[in-house]
């Protein structure tokens, strides 16, 4: 049994001031596997503290010597990667391969993408050759309050705490609670790598507490939340007191448009990209929008990849699928499965229950739905586990219209060899982030959406630039440069 009941707070691992358990379920087995304790007032309000004392140092440090912290963090990481892997697969239930291979690698990927960008940012630079005596000026924000989910814990973790120092802004990260083991991990690299004491401080928690109290604190300049839509409206409300800026990562349900000219690999592909950590990732391409006349083998193709993909325990190596997080997530795809069924769309793959041979663990049959319609259940909400919907459509304006007609706008997809379409769907199609033909996006690409997918863009130099503020100065003196 893990216990890790203490928070790291000014440079220091300090117990809780009022003792709270809290179990951490390995949902590949549902047995307790760690156990921590859940801060409160007292525990966020010493965190804030200690950044709020620790940011006229940080923000006046050199950039150079912020950037040097930041590699030996990566050193850490290096050192002990292994160690990242199994934490996130035991707390989250991520088959160990793919936590080796994806989830844990998130940190140096961002990391060295975000060092790359940091080298690029001019912090002070000239308003423009009519302002020969104006500059603007790229200042850190000040304190900021980061909270993570869950289901790529080291990708949202790495994308707020890394861009969040190297802009010079001191922080406090509250983890999922679901989760919380990889953030451990992660903030005895930060102390291990030497930060400052102040500048990077962790408090475990859960929204209702130590989220909130984040959100609505007064010495919190920014929130960065990454989690549910609903509640980052809640967050947006609780940070509008005090007039912070709130950058949200929130939910989505992408479309995947399907052509009749797309390579024959494009509905295997998005199938699996749908059933990828178990569906639990918010880009997830679970509206497969097909054209009519290829309609019919594509659900074909759909229903095989699901028959095929394998379910298992997170400790096991192989290229199968894990459990969900936890029975609350069961539970709540279950009942989408069920509406699913229940409004008349055609289950081809997977369906109820737990796949066959299973009588524990939070395990979902990876399942595919033919002919749903636009307003079903399953084509509206985000479901958050491996369920694939299906939708035909006879012409470009239609699919871009169903594509278009939801709250969300994180990522869509575009299968077709057209390259003039794919271009022009990729104007037309209202999200933040469009991939076609299976390309993902470039290094330092900025990661976000519009409407209820909230607005945020993480990496690259808009990630570090989220966390400054553009103070615009007369009368410069360039001579003094």
């Amino acid at each position: 049994m893990i216990e890790k009941r203490e928070f790291y707070i000014n440079g220091q691992w300090v117990a809780p001031a009022t003792p709270r358990d809290h179990d951490v379920i390995d949902p590949s087995t549902e047995e307790v596997c760690a156990i921590i304790s859940l801060g409160d007032q007292a525990d966020t309000d010493a965190a804030v503290a200690a950044a709020k004392a620790a940011f006229p140092a940080w923000a006046a440090t050199p950039p150079a010597s912020r950037r040097a912290y930041v590699e030996k963090i990566l050193e850490q990481y290096e050192a002990r990667k292994e160690e990242m892997a199994q934490a996130i697969s035991l707390e989250m239930g991520a088959p160990i391969d793919m936590s080796r291979d994806s989830q844990a690698p998130c940190l140096p990927w961002h990391l060295e993408n975000f060092l790359t960008a940091f080298d690029q940012i001019e912090w002070i630079r000239p308003l423009g050759p009519h302002a020969p005596n104006d500059r603007i000026s790229m200042e850190p924000i000040g304190v900021v309050g980061l909270i993570t989910p869950w289901n790529w814990p080291m990708n949202q973790v790495t994308l707020k705490v890394i861009p969040a120092l190297l802009a010079g802004c001191p922080c406090v990260l509250k983890p999922s609670e679901e989760a919380p083991l990889s953030s451990l991990l992660f903030a005895e690299f930060c102390h291990d790598a030497g930060l400052p004491a102040g500048v990077f401080n962790l408090v475990n928690g859960d929204g209702v507490g130590v989220g909130s109290q984040l959100s609505s604190h007064p010495d919190v300049e920014m929130i960065s939340f990454t989690g549910s839509t609903r509640a980052g409206r809640a967050i947006s409300k609780a940070a509008a007191e005090t007039m912070k800026r709130v950058t949200l990562e929130l939910g989505g349900k992408g479309a995947n448009l399907v052509f009749a000219d797309a390579d024959a690999k494009a509905v295997k592909r998005g199938a699996l990209h749908c059933f990828n950590n178990s569906g639990q990732s918010c880009n997830a391409p679970t509206r497969m929008l097909v054209e009519r006349s290829y309609y019919d083998e594509a659900v074909e193709i759909a229903r095989e990849v699901a028959e095929a993909t394998k379910v298992g325990p997170a400790s096991e190596s192989g290229r199968h699928i894990g459990p969900v997080v936890n029975k609350r997530q069961w539970d709540q795809i279950q009942g989408y499965i069920q509406k699913g069924i229940d409004e008349g769309a055609r289950l081809v793959a997977g369906g109820l229950g737990l796949p066959e041979g299973m009588n524990k663990g939070y395990y979902v049959r990876p399942t595919v739905f033919a002919d749903v319609t636009p307003g079903m259940t399953i084509e509206k909400e985000e479901i958050f586990g491996p369920v694939l919907s299906i939708i035909p459509f006879d012409t470009e304006e239609q699919a871009v219209q169903i594509a278009n007609d939801t709250i969300y706008g994180l990522t869509n997809y575009v299968q077709s060899s057209d390259g003039a379409r794919r271009n022009r769907l990729a104007r037309q199609l209202r999200s933040g982030m469009v991939e076609m033909n299976g390309q993902s996006r470039g290094a330092g690409s900025p990661f976000g959406g519009v409407k209820a997918s909230g607005r945020a863009r993480e990496g690259g130099v808009w990630g570090i630039e989220e966390f400054l503020e553009a103070k615009a100065i007369s009368g410069w003196d360039p001579s003094a440069e």
